[in-house]
Formats: C-alpha cells, structure tokens, sequence
C-alpha cells in the first residue's frame, strides 16, 4: 500500500468514528460523515468540543 492508499484508508475510518460521535451527541451523523471526509481530525475536534444541541422544546408541553 502507497502513503496515498494509508492516508485514504485512515480519513475514511476516522470519518465512520466522527459519525458515531456525532450521533452520541444527538447531531446528524450522515452531515458528520460528509464534512469528517475533508476536515478529518479537524471534525474529530469539533464534535468534541461542542455542546449538545438544545432538545425542541414546543409551546404546547
């Protein structure tokens, strides 16, 4: 395997990981996957360091 076939192998992998985060934290894990692709570690840090998005909350409860 090329440098080029590792470092693709390794941001895809971290993308499936950064999806499974988003989803623990209640985000979307497919929009998670998409951005992970081109910020890689960078997205990793986001999701992280992020709080929780707020539940929706209606004037009817």
């Amino acid at each position: 395997m090329s440098n080029n076939d590792l470092a693709g192998a390794f941001y895809f992998t971290l993308a499936l990981v950064n999806a499974g985060l988003a989803q623990g934290k209640w985000r979307s894990g497919f929009g998670w996957w998409l951005l992970s692709l081109f910020l890689g570690p960078i997205a990793t840090l986001l999701i992280v360091v992020l709080p929780r998005p707020k539940p929706y909350r209606t004037d009817d409860e």
